[in-house]
């Protein structure tokens, strides 16, 4: 039987050359490090608490997004220029109210014009009115002459008076359509032609007409017939 004890061996351990690491303690310390850089990373600097890292698309936007974000200027650019394009043009209605109380006058003073040259009905009833006076203040007697003043001059005196009435109005009224752009309030656009057209020629007729007027009434176009003498017996 053998009695020398059985040598057991043990493990030696033996120390590491200076200037060498551990393996085992070299791989855990390089974990806890990027444990504790991937900690810093996630937790908000701020709040100390788990930040969510952003996702890629989040850097640069969606697809949808950046499309739309490129298409909003081309709509606003598109939607500015129809609004400028409505702006520029005009609104008929109120091309239409423009220049209408001016058209009107213009049209009321030719018209005046054309009644001072033809003659109105308030002319031919002054006229008759003036006719039956003469032959009222004739009737007890008088002088052919004297006839012919009271019945016939007066009333044609009293025509041409009204008719030169309304040739004053006329010109009136077509003066004042022709200057009326230059008083008041400046207007943003200018008068249509077509109604200082009409004011002109309301104009033109009521000068005419008071020329023709005067001479009716003064008799420089034609005189009283004068009555001859009578023939001695």
């Amino acid at each position: 039987m053998n009695t020398t004890p059985s040598r057991t061996t043990t493990p030696s351990t033996t120390t590491p050359p200076a200037g060498t690491t551990d393996p085992a303690e070299g791989s855990s310390d390089a974990v806890t490090e990027e444990a504790t850089a991937q900690d810093s990373l996630v937790k908000d600097p701020a709040t100390d608490s788990p930040a969510k890292a952003p996702a890629p698309n989040d850097a640069t936007g969606t697809p949808s997004e950046a499309a739309d974000s490129g298409t909003a200027p081309d709509d606003l650019a598109g939607q500015s220029d129809d609004d400028d394009d409505d702006a520029l043009e005009p609104d008929p209605f109120d091309e239409a109210r423009h220049g209408v109380g001016a058209g009107a006058a213009a049209v009321v003073s030719a018209a005046l014009g054309v009644v001072a040259l033809t003659g109105a009905w308030t002319g031919r009833v002054a006229a008759e009115r003036e006719t039956l006076i003469g032959q009222i203040q004739t009737s007890g007697g008088g002088s052919a002459a004297q006839q012919i003043s009271e019945i016939y001059g007066d009333a044609w005196h009293t025509t041409a008076l009204v008719n030169g009435v309304f040739a004053v109005l006329a010109l009136l009224v077509g003066v004042f359509v022709l200057v009326r752009p230059a008083f008041g309030a400046p207007s943003e656009r200018p008068q249509p032609t077509w109604v200082r057209a009409v004011a002109l020629a309301g104009v033109a007729l009521g000068v005419l007409g008071v020329l023709i007027s005067a001479g009716m009434y003064f008799d420089l176009f034609l005189s009283l017939p004068t009555a001859g003498a009578p023939a001695g017996g």
